[in-house]
């Protein structure tokens, strides 16, 4: 699903809400969990996961193409760990 989908099933869902105001709701929603992991605090919804941030370490890495040695610069990477809810719904169990 694209978050135009998302956009789309929540306004049919809520006739009484105008799709334009679905929209900002949801881009809000999005800023507000990207602005939160910018400042590398965590984002937990419940029974769906949590967004965190991870940092990986300087390294030396390799070139798949010529198989040079390659430095790679340490960075901060999006972790998403999904809650129990999920999971069971994912395999069935609820």
């Amino acid at each position: 699903m694209i978050r135009s989908e998302l956009i789309q099933k929540i306004a049919e869902e809520n006739p009484h809400l105008f799709r334009r105001d679905v929209e900002r709701i949801v881009n809000t929603v999005f800023e507000e969990i990207i602005d939160a992991m910018a400042r590398g605090d965590r984002v937990e919804l419940r029974g769906f996961g949590a967004f965190s941030v991870k940092k990986r370490e300087s390294r030396t890495g390799r070139n798949p193409r010529t198989g040079e040695s390659v430095e790679v610069e340490e960075k901060h990477v999006p972790f998403f760990k999904t809650g129990k809810l999920l999971r069971d719904r994912l395999n069935g169990d609820a």
